[in-house]
């Protein structure tokens, strides 16, 4: 059976054009996973409210960030399949949850090549409902649908995989060597906290309180609160970061409802006035740089932290394509691909 991989980030817009912003953001916001509101709802906020308001302001953001040969997250992904296939001898495809380069793309690929099994990538360190869980849904939903002969196997979040940790933290410790800096913020993508109630599968242990992360049990292997507190805990403790130089927060909100604490605006904010003249930050939900580290991060979290008096901001950048992930990844796709043991289905 001829074996093949599909990697899957998150997409992107094909042009900071406010047009094609707006397209994407409507095929983005309308995921039920994204925004789990009922669809009349859904509709009333997303095509009544948001697109009406956010696309000017969402592709000035864009043009920013957005490099000569396109969006940085597609370009720094393509260069990261193209490393990796140096590396092993199946065809690896790549896709994009939203946006034109679509999973069914990518499975088309594989299968033109006479692929009948693909290992699934989702580029994302830790499991989420609006991340992870939405890739593999559609991802299924299309093999059913187009490709019924098609065994699709996943890779399972590996936000606490020792290689990844060690990929991670020595990326950071590299890029930091030599740089004056006071407080290391590791800054994760926010979530509503409903979601991390809805991925509870004890449907109990999720309280979103002090404790409940760091309580073991079933419900962290879907949990992406626990998850991303826990890869700060191992790089920490991987680099013998001291208590009180580190600390955890969530970027990216969207709306009213709560979402998981504390903000990252915030924090900068706060540790600004505590007295940190020197910050650098992480962002270790992404694998790859994009609109919220290059744009949210790298330019409205400076400008917060100067406002507030600080003087060093530094931004630690995404794994991207870097070689040792590019090691790592292949490792993995190796050990798949020359074993029976199933990953996940």
């Amino acid at each position: 059976m001829k074996k093949g991989i599909l990697l899957v980030n998150l997409g992107s817009p094909d042009s900071p054009n406010p047009k094609d912003v707006k397209k994407y953001l409507g095929e983005f916001l309308m995921d039920e996973r994204v925004i789990d509101v009922p669809l009349w709802a859904r509709n009333l906020l997303v095509k009544g409210i948001i697109l009406n308001t956010r696309p000017k302001a969402s592709a000035e953001a864009y043009r920013k960030i957005w490099w000569n040969e396109g969006s940085p997250l597609i370009v720094i992904s393509e260069r990261l399949r193209d490393k990796v296939q140096k590396q092993v001898n199946y065809p690896i495809a790549l896709a994009m949850r939203y946006g034109s380069m679509t999973i069914k793309k990518g499975l088309q690929e594989l299968v033109d090549k006479g692929v009948e099994e693909v290992l699934l990538i989702p580029l994302y360190p830790q499991f989420a409902m609006a991340t992870t869980e939405t890739i593999l849904v559609l991802a299924e939903e299309i093999r059913k649908t187009n490709f019924p002969d098609l065994k699709i196997s996943d890779l399972p979040a590996f936000y606490n995989k020792p290689e990844y940790i060690e990929v991670l933290s020595n990326s950071i410790k590299n890029h930091l060597e030599g740089k004056d800096f006071d407080h290391l913020l590791f800054s994760y993508h926010g979530v509503p906290e409903r979601h991390i109630r809805k991925s509870d599968i004890t449907k109990s242990h999720c309280k979103i309180d002090g404790s409940c992360c760091k309580t073991p049990s079933s419900a962290h292997e879907f949990c992406y609160r626990h998850q991303c507190y826990e890869v700060t805990r191992l790089v920490a403790k991987k680099l013998n970061l001291e208590a009180g130089t580190y600390s955890t927060s969530f970027q990216s909100r969207l709306g009213f409802d709560p979402w998981l604490r504390p903000y990252t605006d915030r924090t900068i904010e706060r540790l600004g006035k505590e007295g940190i003249k020197n910050m650098a930050i992480v962002t270790p939900a992404f694998v790859s740089d994009c609109l919220e580290t290059l744009e949210e991060i790298a330019m409205e979290g400076q400008e917060i932290f100067h406002e507030i008096g600080g003087n060093k901001f530094t931004t630690v950048p995404c794994l991207n394509d870097d070689d040792a992930w590019v090691g790592i990844l292949a490792n993995w796709m190796n050990e798949w691909a020359t074993s029976e043991t199933v990953l996940s289905e």
